[in-house]
């Protein structure tokens, strides 16, 4: 029972992955974006999540 049930959830996992690196292949997920100029010509970080980038 243990061996259907890794083997269930590992091609679970691989049908996960091949979907996901086929978007990234085909440019699909969401790209992290440059900091765009405000109003007063300043420079704004968009909001990224609290990530320090």
């Amino acid at each position: 029972m243990a061996d259907n049930y890794l083997e269930s959830h590992y091609e679970e996992y691989l049908k996960r992955k091949a979907a996901w690196e086929r978007e990234k292949r085909l440019g699909k997920l969401r790209k992290s974006t440059r900091p765009t100029k405000g109003t007063d010509g300043k420079r704004e970080a968009e909001d990224n999540g609290g990530a320090g980038d």
